[in-house]
């Protein structure tokens, strides 16, 4: 969870317990889950309106795609047969011919 090991959670609670007190903490704990949930359904509602607006040529867009990690995975790395990732070749070296190089230009 957020890349954080057992002791460096064991120290937020404590840090929490010192800050919000034992008779505050229950109640700061209820209601930051009550925001993450809002925000949750905040956000799959803004998501499925998203995909609403664009109409169903549209209908495999996925939100995540917009990261350009992601985008970049997506569009110059394949899985093949066996699960394993691939570098796909370039597209200009699709057709066997290498694009011209121009020394200046770089």
């Amino acid at each position: 969870m957020f890349n954080i090991g057992g002791g460096e959670f064991v120290l937020l609670g404590l840090l929490a317990l010192l800050i919000f007190g034992p008779d505050q903490l229950p109640k700061a704990a209820a209601q930051v889950g009550r925001v993450l949930r809002q925000l949750r359904t905040m956000a799959d509602s803004a998501r499925s309106d998203i995909q609403k607006g664009l109409g169903p040529e549209f209908k495999d867009f996925d939100v995540e795609d917009l990261n350009p990690r992601r985008f970049v995975q997506k569009h110059f790395w394949e899985a093949g047969d066996d699960g394993a990732a691939r570098r796909r070749r370039p597209a200009s070296q699709l057709n066997g011919k290498r694009p011209p190089f121009d020394s200046e230009a770089t």
